[in-house]
């Protein structure tokens, strides 16, 4: 079979490489089944290694019909180290692209001018910052990829060769691995509960 640049399935354009952890990520949101969403490489995506974002020329239509985009930096450089997407473990990818997803669940429930504000607020207030990406990492795990997004962070912290100042950011922003596990822990116990009643 011919490799391709991107493949599309469902509505979602994705690059090749990524295509397979796109999709596990995608299975743990049906939600996400009808919006269209593109997934594309992007040079200098400041501070971050995926983007999401919705669709510019979309942002006013009904929400059900709004399309987004996954932007995915081709390499981030951080100090003196490089990072591509093919440094990274396939878990790591996979909870990084459940993440973005997150975000994508949460637009999904703002209408255009809300959207407009949260670009704003995001662009100029560090604590909001904090908020959407505690919020996309909650999603993330309310959706099953718990292991996933802990796998990402013991990347970002534990193993990768990335600058103490990057690691420190994610640590501000973003839940925690003990925060994730508690998040899962819940959700086991939900699970259980619902089965007993059942």
């Amino acid at each position: 079979m011919k490799q391709k640049d991107s493949l599309k399935f469902t509505n979602k354009e994705v690059p090749d490489i990524i295509w397979r952890e796109a999709y596990v990520a995608l299975s743990h949101y049906p939600e996400l089944k009808d919006t269209p969403i593109t997934f594309r490489f992007k040079n200098n995506i400041k501070k971050s290694f995926m983007q999401a974002q919705p669709s510019f020329s979309g942002i006013f239509k009904n929400r059900k019909k709004r399309g987004y985009f996954v932007f995915i930096n081709k390499e981030i450089k951080i100090e003196d180290e490089v990072f591509t997407v093919t440094d990274a473990p396939k878990d790591v990818i996979i909870g990084w692209i459940g993440h973005e997803l997150g975000h994508i669940m949460d637009y999904r429930n703002r209408s255009g001018i809300n959207m407009l504000w949260f670009g704003v607020k995001y662009l100029t207030s560090h604590n909001y910052i904090r908020e959407a990406e505690r919020a996309a990492d909650t999603y993330a795990v309310n959706h099953g990829l718990g292991k996933y997004i802990i796998a990402t962070k013991d990347f970002i912290l534990n193993q990768s060769d990335l600058s103490e100042k990057y690691k420190n950011r994610i640590k501000k922003l973003y839940l925690s691995q003990e925060e994730i596990v508690e998040l899962v822990e819940d959700l086991d116990e939900l699970e259980e509960e619902a089965k007993k009643k059942d």
